[in-house]
């Protein structure tokens, strides 16, 4: 007797949109998940179980349409399927909520501090950060976490996140050659993580820094009367 599997008749990743095709109206909605992102993909270099998309529809019911961040973490998946990436994010083949959704307001308001805090508070998932840059009195980074099905407020910034071990937070930076206030990873100590560029920036330096010392302490031996060559 064949047994029934009611997910096999659920559609999947590849046969489900991608996104809700709703063009953004602001450039920082995909830059700064995207940096998070590059930040995570040096920090997390060795880790295979860890998956962050970027506008990318998570599908929670095979009845309603998905709900797409600007940008979420889930823990303890696949990083990669295969050469093609992921078309979407599908529960129910996932297996895994993420731990974290992410919003960046734009100029045209889109909910994020009710109907979709809402959205992400039923569907579970524990953290939710909005990034405000339009915000002059109010914090332009809020982070939620769930507590009894209820979004509480963590004050700071930046704010640590002891499931996945790392915090997020805000300061001012340069990244793609455009100053200003930008969101990062952080450590326990509340260290900052390097952008690439950062980290590309600091290896020249210190090499340049070896280069200099070694020029120097041949010069050293030379007055000693010591060919640095010869040793």
């Amino acid at each position: 007797m064949l047994e029934y599997n009611p997910l096999s008749c659920l559609p999947s990743s590849e046969e489900l949109p991608d996104s809700d095709d709703t063009p953004v109206d602001n450039e920082l909605q995909n830059i700064i998940p995207g940096l998070l992102k590059v930040i995570l993909a040096m920090v997390w270099a060795e880790r295979m179980d860890w998956f962050f998309g970027i506008d990318m529809g998570i599908y929670h019911n095979p009845d309603l349409p998905p709900i797409v961040p600007d940008g979420f973490l889930s823990l303890g998946v696949e990083r990669f399927y295969d050469q093609n990436l992921r078309p979407s994010y599908v529960l129910w083949e996932e297996k895994k909520l993420p731990i974290l959704a992410l919003e960046v307001v734009s100029q045209t308001y889109r909910n994020e501090y009710s109907t979709k805090k809402a959205e992400y508070a039923k569907l579970g998932i524990l953290y939710y950060v909005v990034y405000n840059p339009f915000r002059r009195r109010k914090p332009r980074l809020e982070v939620y976490k769930l507590v009894n099905n209820v979004y509480e407020f963590q004050d700071g910034n930046p704010v640590w996140f002891p499931e996945i071990g790392l915090g997020i937070g805000i300061e001012q930076g340069t990244y793609l050659g455009i100053p200003r206030e930008w969101m990062y990873w952080y450590n326990q100590q509340e260290q900052r993580f390097l952008t690439p560029e950062e980290d590309k920036k600091l290896a020249q330096q210190e090499a340049q820094q070896a280069k200099q010392e070694t020029q120097l302490l041949r010069e050293r031996l030379r007055s000693l009367g010591v060919d640095p060559d010869l040793i």
